[in-house]
């Protein structure tokens, strides 16, 4: 089974060719947005993105990421760690 988990973008580069930081669970990891980069990378900051193996795979809204993240929390599933 893969899980993606939801972040928040906090910085991005100039080009989508840049990696994104983005900042799951308090812990920032950076990503590839090029699947979800539409037009400029700054226009992702402060988006909330769906993250699976160092890539950002959708772009999704506050609501759905939040409570994805508290379903996780219940499943008592650490993502600040990595994963072995």
């Amino acid at each position: 089974m893969c899980i993606g988990v939801p972040g928040q973008v906090v910085s991005v580069g100039e080009s989508v060719h840049h990696l994104a930081q983005v900042d799951v669970c308090g812990v920032r990891r950076d990503v590839n947005i090029m699947l979800v980069c539409e037009s400029e990378p700054a226009a992702l900051l402060g988006q909330w993105v769906l993250v699976h193996v160092g890539f950002a795979m959708s772009v999704i809204d506050e609501e759905e990421a939040l409570a994805t993240l508290e379903a996780l929390r219940e499943l008592d599933m650490d993502f600040t760690e990595p994963q072995r």
